[in-house]
């Protein structure tokens, strides 16, 4: 009788431990790799700094067109000269310009 109740103390006892490593392990697996885990957490820094390079990237592009927006302000430029370089760029011509053709060398 006194085996018996050591043999279920030990037995209770490595229940115990058992339990609380599997319930530790679950924990610490999921702090790695869970939703908000390390790995995680290292992708949304990888995401974040290409969008900030990406973001960089961008507002240097909206700084080039709000200079050359900024180029075509009416007390920037000739309206004439912007009649012109549009008439150009589309390949219109006014009724009353006065055309001629030059042959391609």
């Amino acid at each position: 009788m006194v085996s018996h109740r050591r043999r279920r103390t030990i037995l209770t006892a490595l229940g115990l431990y058992l339990f609380a490593a599997a319930f530790i392990g679950y924990f610490g697996v999921n702090a790695f790799t869970g939703n908000h885990g390390l790995r995680a957490q290292a992708d949304l820094d990888q995401q974040l700094a290409a969008m900030q390079q990406e973001l960089s990237g961008l507002k240097a592009e909206r700084m080039q067109w709000e200079r050359r927006v900024s180029l075509l302000r009416s007390d920037g430029i000739d309206p004439d000269m912007l009649d012109e370089r549009a008439r150009e760029l589309l390949g219109f011509a006014d009724p009353r310009d006065l055309t001629m053709v030059v042959p391609a060398r």
